[in-house]
């Protein structure tokens, strides 16, 4: 029986054929949640190839937060510019001016990304600015006037209380109200046996990744499999929870809270515990 909240296998999606929203005609594109799915924001993955570039652009009607997996490459935002590696985060607000352009010889860049208030391609608002020259290549390094640019390393682990739930061995918030955020990108890590209990959000829809693992996620009625590669969605009020089965192997993923700048403002509900006819 399929889910009722939308558990969707990247690599079961197909890349869009053509060039979308700026990126370069030879990434790997795949749309997994949409407004299809009832969101209110698309969630996507993105591999570069060496010397891929996202054009300089605009989307005037979403913000967007980019979470870099693998590889490196220099981006663009405004009058910013940076050399991004992996575990860098970027929050794009509505209507700044960015670019990325993976400028390695040899590795791919894999990019996990959201349109936040966009439930489709074409309510982002996306204006066309011109390809990355070598020009903007050469740009001195500044930060970001606009947008945000963090790492994950600079982050340190928030202090969740164990009594409401929050059974993750590393929960950090890289992007959110805390540095002028609208919505929290979060970066979760779980060691074998934990487990985010029974909760849910009342004021705000949740996307998430899963990087690597595997473990059991439950979504309201659905008790599913989860593994690296899912995307799931989960709708305001749904109560879920994730707990990681493997004696052995941790799950990290990235996850975002749409429209809520911190758990607080999503509304956060302990909800109980996890039993064993939930893990089933």
């Amino acid at each position: 029986m399929s889910p009722e909240n939308p558990l969707i296998d990247i690599r079961e999606v197909a890349p869009l054929a053509s060039p979308v929203n700026g990126w370069d005609r030879r990434t790997d594109f795949r749309i997994a949640i949409s407004g299809k799915d009832g969101s209110s924001s698309m969630a996507y993955r993105a591999i570069l190839p060496p010397g891929a570039s996202r054009m300089r652009h605009r989307n005037h009607r979403c913000e967007e937060i980019l979470v870099y997996l693998e590889g490196e490459g220099v981006a663009g935002e405004g009058g910013g510019f940076a050399r991004i590696r992996a575990g860098h985060c970027q929050f794009i607000p509505k209507g700044v001016e960015h670019f990325f352009r993976n400028t390695s010889q040899t590795l791919s860049t894999t990019v996990i990304g959201f349109y936040l208030g966009a439930p489709d391609l074409a309510a982002t608002g996306f204006e066309a600015l011109g390809p990355v020259s070598e020009k903007d290549l050469r740009m001195p390094e500044k930060p970001f006037e606009k947008g945000l640019l963090v790492h994950l390393d600079d982050v340190k682990p928030a202090a969740m209380k164990a009594g409401e739930g929050w059974l993750i061995s590393d929960f950090r918030i890289p992007i959110g109200r805390h540095n002028g955020a609208s919505s929290t990108l979060f970066w979760p890590r779980f060691l074998p046996g934990a487990i985010h209990k029974k909760h849910r959000h009342r004021q705000c829809e949740e996307i998430y990744y899963v990087v690597s693992g595997e473990g059991i996620a439950g979504a309201g009625r659905d008790r599913v499999r989860v593994h690296g590669g899912h995307f799931h969605f989960v709708p305001a009020g749904v109560e879920h929870f994730l707990y990681n089965a493997s004696k052995s192997e941790p799950i990290a993923g990235v996850g975002v809270y749409i429209g809520a700048g911190s758990v607080e403002e999503t509304g956060y509900v302990y909800e109980g515990e996890v039993t064993e006819d939930d893990l089933v």
